[in-house]
């Protein structure tokens, strides 16, 4: 039971992002003009995919442990946000003024991508380090 409570922060999240997609295009857009303030450079909230799928695999990454600093656990995380992100815009076709996009998958896949091979990587890199220390002591 207690591996499970690891996964909490990933549903959390999960939680956010479908939040998120529960507001209509108007919401949204005067949302944009508050956050332009903190972000002059968004033009839109289309980063926010890769940004939202970023965390997301990270919170997953935490869930999985170990697991997923190997490549199946890396895939697995992936495609875990990727069905989560098709459920997403599935999710958005009920929304007004809101529709199902692709190029939002493939950000949320990218986003999602990014951070998971981070994870790995950043694993990979530490247990390089610990195997030196250990032979060099």
């Amino acid at each position: 039971m207690k591996g499970k409570w690891r996964y909490i922060p990933a549903l959390l999240c999960m939680i956010a992002i479908f939040i998120s997609s529960s507001r209509s295009g108007d919401q949204l857009d005067s949302v944009l003009p508050w956050v332009q303030r903190w972000l002059p450079f968004l033009s839109d909230f289309n980063p926010m995919h890769y940004v939202a799928y970023f965390i997301l695999a990270l919170t997953i990454a935490y869930g999985m442990g170990a697991r997923s600093a190997t490549w199946r656990g890396c895939l697995l995380n992936i495609a875990v946000c990727v069905v989560y992100g098709l459920t997403d815009e599935w999710h958005q076709s009920f929304v007004p003024m809101r529709s199902p996009d692709p190029l939002d998958l493939l950000h949320d896949g990218m986003g999602a991508a990014a951070a998971s091979l981070l994870v790995l990587l950043i694993y990979r890199l530490f247990n390089r380090r610990r195997s030196r220390n250990y032979t060099a002591s």
